[in-house]
């Protein structure tokens, strides 16, 4: 292996770390959940709540995230950030009650806002397009194995650390992880926000906002025509996978907490093999003109009609339809690199945090609105595999609206993209 070949691995390994912790902490709700439930008396809507948490302090993080990213750069933030999620995992593992629970949790999500962010904007401003599409899916391949790692390994420590002695285990590999970016990531280049605009240009690809802002970012048409995938397909992707895939197993398939435990590590691990052969096809097939946007557009049907049949099976779907309908949902997370792409390097910060943050806000969306839809079914009489079926066809309504969205943009983009 070459130096430059090393630097580039030591790089990606000290990001792939955090990133790797980020997800356990995203999807360990799902393998808590009956816990919960039992020892702390939590309801669906409670679940959905605690779980959407670290979301909603993910998506508080992401747009002052952004900024923080293209002034300070991605070393620096990220460390500060982490710092903030290390307390949150401490606090948690101390709390009593539901709301020290929740607030631990928004503290979580907001520290480690910054692990996929701030690689993703170091990959853009170093990385060929093609490195970057490889460097994207093998960082999402590393959350995979974080939310492999949340499902049977967590279920096995449980009896010997608990649920609070985890999150103290947590806490102190993330003070590793902030070591190894130390030691691995070089220092941020001294570098500012646009202030004048314009010094970098070429159409819509260069354009900046003179204050460091966000408005060319939002309406961007490639932002406006994939944020909808985003917030529904993609954050109800994150929101099934990290929490109600779960339950769904326990309470519409019924299975028991340790099965269900099993589904959820083949769910994870069918995530990890999917990212992995993303990293390894897509700068090939971007060699041949295949576009993120084009793979998308074929793609996504095959998730519109995954959630369709997961909720006409009920009970009958298990864990290797909800892996299937998972795998099938992964043409959306291209958007992210095809995103950072259609702007400038000084801009890569603000457009992933944008994007990030309708992502994210979907999730929160996405699972406390589950969660608050089977309760209420539930009140006025409905069977609980029942109320999960309809708000899981609620949701894939909104996910068959946001392709259409996206659809009637599409030949525009491409068109754009060709000029």
């Amino acid at each position: 292996m070459n130096s430059a070949a090393g630097r580039a691995a030591s790089l990606f390994f000290a990001f792939a770390f955090t990133y790797f912790l980020s997800a356990l902490l995203r999807a360990v709700t799902a393998t808590l959940a009956p816990v919960f439930s039992v020892e702390l008396g939590l309801r669906a809507s409670d679940l959905g709540l605690l779980a959407g948490a670290y979301f909603l302090g993910f998506a508080g993080m992401q747009l002052p995230l952004g900024q923080a990213l293209d002034r300070f750069g991605p070393r620096r933030t990220l460390l500060v950030l982490v710092s903030g999620a290390v307390i949150g995992c401490m606090a948690f593992a101390q709390a009593t009650q539901l709301s020290g629970l929740i607030a631990a949790r928004v503290l979580i999500g907001a520290g480690v806002g910054a692990c996929l962010m701030a690689p993703l904007t170091l990959y853009r401003r170093q990385f060929s397009p093609a490195a970057q599409l490889r460097a994207n899916s093998w960082m999402l391949m590393t959350g995979s194995l974080g939310m492999v790692a949340s499902t049977l390994p967590v279920q096995w420590l449980l009896p010997s650390v608990g649920w609070r002695g985890l999150f103290w285990i947590v806490a102190a590999l993330l003070a590793v992880g902030m070591a190894l970016v130390v030691w691995l990531v070089p220092a941020d280049e001294q570098r500012g926000l646009h202030r004048t605009g314009g010094s970098q240009r070429g159409g819509e690809k260069g354009r900046d906002d003179g204050d460091g802002g966000y408005r060319s970012i939002v309406r961007h048409p490639l932002f406006v025509a994939t944020a909808p995938l985003g917030f529904f397909l993609y954050g109800g992707m994150i929101a099934v996978q990290s929490l109600w895939a779960g339950p769904w197993l326990t309470r519409v398939a019924l299975q028991s907490p340790a099965q269900a435990a099993q589904g959820l590590f083949g769910i994870n691990l069918a995530m990890l093999m999917t990212f992995l052969i993303w990293g390894a096809l897509m700068p090939r097939l971007a060699a041949r003109g295949v576009d993120a946007l084009r793979l998308m557009a074929w793609g996504l049907p095959l998730a519109l009609l995954g959630t369709a049949a997961n909720v006409a099976l009920g009970a009958q779907a298990g864990a290797v339809w909800w892996a299937l309908w998972c795998m099938a949902c992964t043409f959306v997370s291209l958007s992210q690199p095809a995103v950072a792409a259609a702007f400038t390097p000084r801009q890569a910060g603000r457009a992933l945090s944008a994007f990030n943050l309708v992502i994210f806000s979907g999730v929160f969306c996405v699972q406390w609105g589950i969660g608050l839809a089977v309760d209420a079914l539930r009140a006025v009489g409905w069977g609980e595999a029942a109320a999960f079926r309809v708000a899981f066809g609620v949701l894939g309504a909104c996910c068959a609206a946001a392709y259409g969205w996206f659809l009637g943009r599409f030949g525009a983009l491409t068109r754009q993209a060709s000029a």
